[in-house]
């Protein structure tokens, strides 16, 4: 069996491939902690496995995408220790990715926009752009030949609510949702709306443009927690794809390793 692992900077996400040529994880969400120890770790992750008839010793191979290197020892820990099996990560030159990026040298962009460049060439073709709805807002971009030119990154929705409820004394934290209208009646629904339709311009603003200096209509793929939530509203979005970071695990694991043939990466 094989172990994705997709460590973000507010969640973990473990995926358990039972087979690697099917698209069928079976997933698990933990907060992304610096403090959490490797024994918590396997203490939390071995009686949901047991739920699914599944040990430590049934998983062979593990991939890590990882943002947080606060993290990554314990990882590291938890693998050697409790499943023994050595991690591989995720560079973040993507030498290990099967990846073009047609960036100048030293390359070092996150292994997540690597993962997600990876998986939508392969399942959507090039030209395309990834908007990652995540912590930070990202934009990864590839170009007609398959090569990763660059990207945009903006703080995420999250952040934003975090910021105007810390900074602004009368403003209460909220949960984002969309709202009906744009003019809001009372302070919730006017924050809602500047959150959601604010993001909604910026991402459709930032979308046109990337085009327009592309040349190029590019598919637009959105993924990350909120992807279902903003793709609906934005026209530039051609599909969402929420489990993106975990496929482009599941394709360079099984390029790799020689488990199957992937077309459409270098």
């Amino acid at each position: 069996m094989f172990l994705a692992i997709d460590c973000g900077n507010t969640n973990i996400v473990f995926a358990l491939y039972r087979d690697v040529t099917k698209a069928e994880p079976i997933i698990w969400r933990c907060q992304t902690s610096g403090k959490k120890t490797a024994d918590e770790y396997a203490s939390w992750l071995s009686p949901l496995l047991q739920l699914e008839s599944v040990s430590f010793n049934d998983i062979k191979n593990i991939l890590i995408a990882s943002v947080v290197p606060d993290v990554n020892f314990n990882l590291c820990r938890l693998c050697d220790k409790y499943i023994g099996v050595t991690p591989e990560f995720i560079r973040n030159d993507g030498t290990n990715a099967g990846l073009q990026i047609g960036l100048p040298a030293p390359v070092k962009i996150g292994a997540d926009q690597i993962v997600n460049a990876v998986a939508a060439i392969h399942t959507y073709g090039a030209p395309v752009v990834v908007i990652d709805f995540g912590t930070a807002t990202t934009f990864d971009i590839v170009n007609e030949k398959g090569v990763f030119i660059g990207g945009i990154i903006a703080p995420g929705v999250n952040l934003s609510v975090e910021a105007l409820h810390n900074a602004a004394a009368l403003l209460p934290k909220i949960s984002i949702a969309r709202p009906e209208h744009v003019i809001g009646q009372n302070t919730v629904e006017a924050m809602q709306t500047g959150l959601f339709w604010g993001y909604v311009s910026m991402i459709e603003g930032l979308a046109k443009r990337v085009a327009g200096e592309m040349g190029v209509k590019p598919t637009f793929i959105a993924t990350g927690g909120l992807a279902t939530l903003f793709s609906d509203a934005i026209e530039m979005i051609d599909q969402a794809d929420p489990n993106l970071t975990l496929e482009g695990l599941r394709l360079i694991h099984t390029r790799n390793e020689g488990e199957g043939r992937i077309v459409s990466i270098a």
